[in-house]
């Protein structure tokens, strides 16, 4: 894989890849950048939301299983010193929808499948970073006036 990252000014960079997108890339202008796109760390962390996430919805696809809702909350700690690398980084992976409840096995199969086999992105970084991911499943969404009933989650441990 090839990618072009381009200096413009102050700390702005642009790069494109072999899908021939643009991406901003900019510091804090506490270091002379302009804020104007994600720092380099935060698109890791999207790299990596973005890559178990089209594993997961793919397998759900094929499993036939179908949700309301599905996100990544992703936490992420680094190293005091520099190089100031990932040491560790915790995965959320949060479903809504009728009758997930019924699913909880195939949806903690779907995300394990993703962090153990297919996520590219996770199996770089974890021989120098601790991920660990949970699965949280909330009910559907509700008109308004219903009562609110309570999620279910299940830790797991990559």
């Amino acid at each position: 894989m090839d990618v072009d990252v381009r200096f413009v000014e102050g700390m702005t960079f642009v790069a494109r890849g072999p899908a021939n997108h643009l991406v901003v890339i900019d510091g804090d202008p506490q270091v002379g950048g302009y804020g104007a796109g994600p720092r380099p760390m935060e698109l890791v962390l999207m790299g990596l939301g973005g890559c178990t996430g089209m594993d997961v919805v793919s397998i759900l696809r094929k499993r036939r299983i179908q949700v309301e809702e599905f996100r990544l909350q992703i936490r992420a700690e680094r190293r005091e010193d520099h190089p100031k690398a990932f040491r560790r980084i915790e995965m959320e992976y949060v479903f809504r929808g009728a009758g997930l409840e019924g699913h909880e096995k195939e949806l903690t199969d779907t995300v394990r499948l993703s962090q153990e086999k297919y996520c590219s992105v996770a199996a770089s970084l974890r021989p120098g970073c601790e991920l660990t991911y949970r699965v949280t499943i909330n009910p559907p969404a509700m008109a308004e006036g219903e009562p609110a009933t309570g999620s279910r989650s299940s830790n797991l441990l990559a």
